[in-house]
């Protein structure tokens, strides 16, 4: 039996050693309370949304080597003398590129690490083109970075690779959209959480929120038969309200663990290896029959290229 914890804090823009120090805190409760590895969220160690007003030297000045680079040593340093493993997402420089990346370390070392897929909260980050899988506490792993787990082919392509477990760092929820009922959070809303924690939770339980999220993500670990394990930071993230709902999904699609604090905190979760023999998922990618598939790699004349990156990027440069 393997335990695994799912965090949720509310980081600050820019601010590493803060953030740091919570993932330092918030991974000794995880190990306190028996968890063999512990996940935080995407860009947990410099903030995330902030990333969209930066110009390309400012993040260049963000970014750091991964590995070698002081963050992740300290994760190192963290997780040897805690005995635990411990995810966290960063800005990464490589060979005159920036990444939003993901990684996992021991205090033996960095032990993988995942570039995001589909990178759009800055024009001058560069999409990863590969998938991430590796062997960790007796099992096969995976990393998919938010908008990464929105498109099936990604988390059905990493369990094809092997992976039981999937590791889902996000940023996401209360944003804006044309969808009915979903939208951003007002921001006294957090505020006021003490006084008035039902409104705070019913926004963010509500289609903003966990009411989204619940569409898809199950089915992600359902269609697939994989363990998924969900953080999101909470509160003010880069000006805007997150709903935090770190969550252990089994591959049944059913949620085993979820936090419902209104702030930072951490939950933990047994991951029983029994049920991805019992669940549906290996039977599903068993059943695919690929000589249909070959118009899923071409491009829909129907639909055209997806126009997001492109919008968000204009945005922000028109400011």
């Amino acid at each position: 039996m393997l335990r695994v914890a799912a965090a949720q804090f509310e980081a600050r823009d820019g601010d590493k050693s803060y953030n740091l120090d919570r993932i330092c805190n918030l991974a000794r409760k995880a190990r306190e309370s028996g968890a063999d590895l512990v996940s935080f969220h995407e860009c947990s160690i410099p903030g995330y949304t902030f990333l969209e007003n930066l110009r390309h030297q400012d993040l260049v000045d963000l970014a750091e080597p991964v590995p070698g680079g002081p963050s992740v040593a300290r994760l190192i340093a963290v997780a040897r003398s805690l005995e635990i493993a411990i995810g966290a997402g960063l800005v990464e420089t490589a060979d005159g590129r920036l990444y939003n990346t993901y990684a996992v370390v021991t205090g033996a070392g960095l032990v993988a690490k995942h570039r995001k897929l589909h990178a759009f909260v800055s024009e001058f980050l560069t999409c990863g083109d590969s998938y991430t899988v590796f062997d960790l506490l007796g099992c096969r792993f995976g990393i998919l970075i938010c908008y990464d787990n929105n498109l099936p082919e990604n988390v059905r392509i990493t369990a094809m690779m092997g992976a039981e477990i999937i590791l889902m760092p996000h940023v996401t929820g209360c944003l804006p959209s044309p969808m009915p009922g979903r939208g951003t959070v007002a921001p006294g809303v957090w505020h006021n959480r003490a006084r008035d924690p039902v409104r705070c939770r019913q926004e963010f339980d509500g289609p903003k929120g966990r009411g989204w999220l619940m569409r898809w993500l199950p089915a992600r670990c359902w269609e697939n038969g994989v363990f998924g394990v969900y953080s999101n930071p909470i509160g003010v993230e880069g000006g805007t309200i997150k709903p935090g709902g770190a969550m252990i999904l089994d591959p049944f699609g059913e949620v085993i663990e979820e936090c419902r604090t209104l702030g930072d905190d951490v939950i933990v979760a047994t991951l029983d290896p029994q049920k991805l023999a019992l669940a549906s998922g290996a039977s599903y990618i068993r059943a695919r029959r690929p000589e249909l598939y070959g118009a899923m790699v071409q491009p829909n004349p129907h639909l055209g290229p997806d126009r997001r990156p492109d919008v968000w990027w204009k945005k922000h440069r028109d400011k």
